[in-house]
This record gives C-alpha cells, sequence and structure tokens, in this order.
C-alpha cells in the first residue's frame, strides 16, 4: 500500500462561469423586475390585518432551495436550476436591504442602490475571474473528464462531446505517464472508445443556440466594423457626457443664479437628478465632474482607435470604462437608479466591445494574431498578420 498526503486544492467545476452567468442575469433582473413591478403597481403590499409579507423572505426561501439542490441530487440539472434560483433569490434579498440599514425600515432610502450595484459589481467581477483560463494539470482535467461521464450515465453523450473527452483523457494520459492517473485515463479512454457506448444526436439547448448566435455576431463583426463601431460609440458616449458637463457649467456660470439653492436645483435638472435630503451637494458635484472626465477620456480613446494608436486607445479606454462601472455608476445609483442602469449597460456593453477587439484582433507579445477567442469556438483563422 501506497501512502500519500491527501489533496484539499480546489479545483473548477467544469462550466463554472456558465452557472456564475445564469446568477447574475437572474441577480439583475429580479432586481430590475421587482423594482419595475413595484414602481407601476404603486408599492402593494402582500399581507393584511398587521401583517406583511416582504419579498425578502421570498428571496430567503430560494436561496434556501438553491444551496439545498445540488446538496441532494447529483444530476448537472440541478447545478443549473440551483443558479437560477440563486440569482432570483439575492436579487429579491437584497433589493430590501434599505429596510435593514434603517431605523425607520426605508426601503427607498437613497444609498440603497449603490449597495445592490455594488453587490452585483462584486459578483461581476468573480465571474471575469473564474471566466479566464488557468493553467490545467492531470488532477484537474480528470475532474473534468469525471464530470462529463454523467453524459453517459443519462443516455446523453453527443458526438462532439465523445471527441472531447477523448481529446481530454489523451492529454491527461500523455502528462501522467504510467502512474494510477495515467492508468485510470487509459480505462476511462479505452471504456469511452468502445462500439457499444451510447451515443446520441446532439440536443440544441437554449444556451447553444445562445453560443451560435455569439458565433454569428462574431463572425459579422469584422475587425473593421469593430473597430469603426468602437470609434462611433465612444466618440459618441463621450461627447455626450462632455456636453453634458458644458451645460453644467454653464449653470455655474449662469449671473441670474443667486445664493439661496437655485444652483443646485438647476444643476440636478440638467442631470435629471431628484433632490432629496440624502442627496449633498458635493456628491453632486462630484457626479458631474466625473462625468466630463470620462467623457473626455472616451473622446480620446475614439481619436486613438481612429489614428492607429489602437494599444493606447484599448488600454485608455479599459482603465476608463473601469472608473466608469465602479466609481462613476455607483455614484450615479445613488441618484437614480433607473438613470444608472442603462449608464451601466452602455459602459459595459463598451468594455466588451474593446476586449473583443484586443482579443481578436491585436497581436500578442510575441507578434502572434490574437485568435484566442475565435479558435475556442470553432471560427476559422484570420489570413496574413
Amino acid at each position: 500500500m501506497i501512502h500519500s498526503r491527501r489533496i484539499n486544492r480546489p479545483v473548477k467545476r467544469s462550466g463554472a462561469e456558465r452557472y456564475l452567468m445564469v446568477t447574475l442575469v437572474a441577480f439583475a433582473g429580479s432586481v430590475l423586475l421587482t423594482r419595475l413591478f413595484l414602481w407601476l403597481t404603486g408599492y402593494p403590499q402582500l399581507g393584511g390585518n398587521g401583517l406583511h409579507i416582504a419579498h425578502v423572505l421570498w428571496g430567503g426561501l430560494l436561496l434556501f432551495v438553491a444551496s439545498i439542490l445540488p446538496l441532494v441530487f447529483a444530476n448537472r440539472w440541478a447545478y443549473s436550476l440551483g443558479a437560477l434560483l440563486s440569482g432570483i433569490g439575492v436579487g429579491l434579498f437584497i433589493d430590501e436591504v434599505g429596510k435593514f440599514i434603517t431605523q425607520n425600515n426605508d426601503y427607498f432610502y437613497p444609498p440603497a442602490a449603490p449597495i445592490i450595484y455594488a453587490f452585483f459589481l462584486l459578483t461581476a467581477l468573480l465571474y471575469l475571474r473564474i471566466k479566464r483560463p488557468e493553467p490545467r494539470d492531470v488532477r484537474s482535467e480528470l475532474y473534468r473528464a469525471l464530470d462529463m461521464m454523467e453524459e453517459v450515465l443519462d443516455h446523453d453523450l453527443d458526438p462532439h462531446e465523445r471527441s472531447q473527452m477523448r481529446k481530454l483523457l489523451r492529454d491527461v494520459r500523455r502528462q501522467a505517464g504510467n502512474n494510477n492517473l495515467g492508468r485510470l485515463a487509459d480505462a476511462l479512454l479505452e471504456f469511452i472508445d468502445s462500439k457499444e457506448l451510447v451515443v446520441v444526436m446532439p440536443y440544441t439547448s437554449p444556451w447553444a443556440r445562445l453560443n451560435r448566435l455569439i458565433w454569428r455576431a462574431e463572425s459579422w463583426l469584422t475587425e473593421r466594423r469593430l473597430w469603426l463601431g468602437l470609434i462611433v460609440v465612444s466618440g459618441v458616449v463621450g461627447a455626450a457626457m462632455l456636453l453634458d458637463l458644458l451645460t453644467n457649467l454653464g449653470i455655474y456660470l449662469l449671473p441670474s443664479v443667486d445664493a439661496n439653492g437655485s444652483l443646485w436645483v438647476k444643476l440636478a435638472r440638467y442631470s435629471r437628478i431628484e433632490l432629496t435630503p440624502g442627496v449633498t451637494y458635493g456628491l453632486l458635484a462630484l457626479r458631474v465632474l466625473l462625468q466630463g472626465v470620462i467623457g473626455a477620456c472616451l473622446v480620446v480613446t475614439a481619436a486613438l482607435l481612429l489614428i492607429g494608436r489602437t494599444r493606447r486607445a484599448i488600454g485608455l479606454g479599459t482603465i476608463t470604462l473601469l472608473v466608469a462601472l465602479t466609481v462613476f455608476d455607483l455614484l450615479l445609483f445613488y441618484f437614480n437608479q433607473f438613470l444608472a442602469v442603462s449608464s451601466a449597460i452602455y459602459h459595459l456593453v463598451l468594455l466588451q466591445g474593446l476586449n473583443l477587439y484586443e482579443r481578436l484582433h491585436i497581436p500578442d507579445s510575441e507578434g502572434h494574431p490574437g485568435q484566442e477567442l475565435v479558435t475556442q469556438r470553432g471560427m476559422p483563422p484570420r489570413e496574413g498578420g
């Protein structure tokens, strides 16, 4: 008997980024739809005779169910359903955070929206971290192979998945050699190659259809189209933010403004912000200043793209949009949550566009074309350098 130390190093689950994406979408959707429904219906209350059944309770119930599912069921659908329920549950739960950080249970407490957004942003950053490729070793590859064996047990293995398992197990066998893990890979590979193995026609799941749609969109987005789109969107968004700053500066310079607070009222009106007791004038001025700085940087990004300084443009644009998402939009949620949603969406879309252009069309440090995302999705490599 050979004794060895137990290995406790965590291994990322196969498809973890997909489950996190489901959680993110369900999280954002549940918060937005809940607030929109309550706003349209006049904020009704469920209950009576002194009782109020808040939706935080339904969120907690869904979170409990989501945590129980993968403990009870070994099927892969339990992870997908758990990801969906956890996203909806945490959205319903955190939507009422204002009630639990104020003495008077104020659902409309202004800092509540930034707290919700910050929590969502942290989850999004976790998703981006999980999505990054990690160095693979024999142990993690065998984890993936054993996880894919569920398709065999459920008679759901299609030819593409079988081919993936073959490649995975051959890589494990080559790296492991003749040790125990290598012999295990040999046995699994022999089983996968057997003629008696049940292989079914591939089922086009909604997730597979979404991936195919993304593949087609990226095929249509040639380098020139994506480059031109980034110039237009960066320039238009940046110019609009700069124009808003100049408008606000004009308000400051108006001689008719007196000292009784009308300056701030006009500033708030032009900024599409409702002045409330929780809105401080300093934060309002900071919001306007940040908008102008971000707008100027986006205009410079568009100009750098236009003159061919692509690396500098992507570097400046990425830093600018990260500041916009983590600082400016967080501050904007304090003032106007529905306006902040649209702002965060187009900042996020523009950031993804810059990342996509960098991965597809910017050579790496050794001069190789940026084809990582293309080849991963089975798209043919571009001709030339």
